[in-house]
């Protein structure tokens, strides 16, 4: 795993922390658990990424920023991360992420520009997009992002990858956001199945956070249930969106599959008008928020936008977040009252392909600012709704399509069920992961990461308790990028095997 970082991060770059030594330390001491028959937990010597936004005991939280002093100290981890690492999970490294993820791609005056790994001349998206173009490449199979606008489902959706935006408090986070309850915690992966693994270990209780909700039952409990009989709303636009003809086409065919597997689909929107201008408000204000303590020195040198938001943001009145509030309350209930009468809500996650990397908008576009093309994201972040993004399809020119499926609050527990016909209705978010698409992004063809990389990465479907990726990577040197230069690190290989059971073994060498 660590050969493949160093071998592809360079073309992507979706790292800007990796530490070969302490992923090596802990993989070993995860090797040795697995022979004394004491696992830590599920996902015990399994890597994970974290974005460069969640604090990590030992290493910089710099957050895409060059106001932040990388000596720290950085004592403790967050909640999160806490529980990953409890449960014996292998951190390697921090993925990046926009100046304090702000915008919906991930470009950064620290760290540069993410590219997606399906077509390098195009964004991931973001906030988290170094965790989408990682897990993708198979520079890991789980990865920790956030999402206050869409930040893991934005780029889950331009590289074909899945990420799920939990119900508000389903993981607890600490520190507080300074967007406020907008902002959530969200596994990303290359399949539903390992998201809800990761989410079901990051969803454990943490006295910190005063707004998290209690444990409930594991999401990976509904793994194997159907989506027939289910009543389900399939929106191509949500009443008020222009969508790409490519996008639209594919998310015709994904809803198709819902029918095709029993569900009761029907065309119905939501019955809201977008709420941009008051999530703006919120998001605006957060953004004052954060950059408060910066005086006019450190702010020349942060990205220019997040700047200029902020600056509208601080000229907001109590009175203007109080009206936003309300909107966002409105919102909610609608969104209740419709998930009354049924159990998903079907959308694309965005309405347009991947654009250009490094810029906020597409070219030509009538707005400057990225929440103009992700309306079927940031609503749910109001509602503070479970929300995630599947592949669902690609366009001609070989760039993923996702669909976004979105559940009542709490409906969590469905998220990664296979596919099957089963005769029990499911009742939560991502019921139908593999049943909104029976097929997985090839890694190969005319459009591919293949065509980057000179092969496409190895991955072997889990069965049973979720392991590692299988077949030994090629050698290298990995860097460990740092402010202040790259310095190279002492080559090592990660290779994964299995002992006479099914529990997963890193070997290091």
């Amino acid at each position: 795993m660590l050969a493949r970082v160093a071998e592809r991060d360079p073309a992507v770059n979706a790292f800007d922390l990796v530490d070969p030594d302490a992923a090596l330390t802990a993989a070993k001491a995860s090797e040795e658990r697995w022979r004394r028959g004491e696992p830590a937990g599920p996902i015990d010597g399994v890597p994970v990424s974290i974005k460069d936004i969640l604090l990590t005991a030992g290493w910089p939280t710099l957050r895409g920023s060059r106001t932040t002093d990388p000596a720290g100290p950085w004592p403790v981890d967050g909640p999160h991360v806490a529980r990953v690492r409890e449960a014996g999970a292998v951190l390697f490294g921090k993925t990046t992420t926009p100046e304090l993820g702000w915008k919906g791609v991930t470009d950064s005056p620290l760290t540069g520009v993410t590219r997606n790994p399906w077509d390098l001349t195009r964004t991931t998206g973001g906030s988290s997009g170094g965790s989408a173009a990682a897990v993708l490449l198979g520079m890991g199979p789980l990865s920790l992002g956030t999402d206050g606008g869409g930040s893991v489902r934005i780029p889950a959706g331009f590289t074909g990858t899945t990420a799920l935006k939990p119900t508000y408090g389903r993981v607890p986070h600490w520190p507080p956001s300074p967007f406020g309850m907008l902002a959530h915690v969200g596994p990303m992966a290359r399949t539903a199945a390992d998201a809800a693994l990761l989410l079901d270990v990051t969803s454990r209780p943490d006295p910190r956070d005063p707004w998290a909700l209690p444990p409930d039952a594991p999401v990976t409990a509904e793994i194997g249930r159907g989506v027939a009989g289910l009543r389900v709303a399939a929106s191509p636009a949500l009443g008020h969106v222009a969508v790409d003809p490519e996008v639209a086409a594919a998310f015709a065919a994904a809803v198709e599959v819902f029918a095709a597997l029993g569900a009761h689909v029907e065309e119905a929107d939501p019955g809201f008008t977008d709420p941009v201008d008051a999530f703006e408000v919120l998001w605006f204000a957060g953004a004052a928020k954060s950059l408060e303590p910066f005086g006019p020195d450190q702010r020349a040198r942060m990205d220019p936008g997040l700047v200029a938001i902020a600056e509208q943001g601080a000229r907001m009145s109590a009175l203007d977040y109080l009206g936003a509030l309300a909107v966002r309350n409105d919102l909610g209930t609608r969104m209740g009252a419709f998930h009354e009468r049924h159990a998903l809500l079907l959308t694309p996650t965005l309405p347009i392909p991947a654009f250009e990397a490094g810029a906020e908008v597409p070219a030509g576009w009538p707005r400057e600012r990225w929440t103009s093309w992700t309306p079927f994201t940031y609503p749910f972040n109001m509602t503070q709704q479970p929300a995630a993004s599947v592949p669902c399809g690609f366009t001609a020119a070989g760039l993923p399509v996702g669909l976004q499926i979105v559940g009542p609050r709490h409906a969590d527990a469905s998220c990664s069920r296979r596919r099957t016909r089963s005769s029990r209705p499911p009742t939560g978010t991502c019921a139908a992961r593999d049943s909104a698409t029976t097929w997985r992004p090839s890694l190969s063809g005319t459009h591919s990461p293949q065509q980057i990389f000179g092969r496409p990465p190895q991955f072997r479907r889990p069965t049973g308790r979720h392991s590692p990726e299988s077949g030994p990577p090629r050698p290298g040197a990995v860097q460990c990028r740092r402010p202040g230069g790259i310095r190279p690190k002492r080559g090592c290989s990660a290779a994964v095997r299995r002992n006479s059971g099914a529990s997963p073994h890193i070997t290091c060498s």
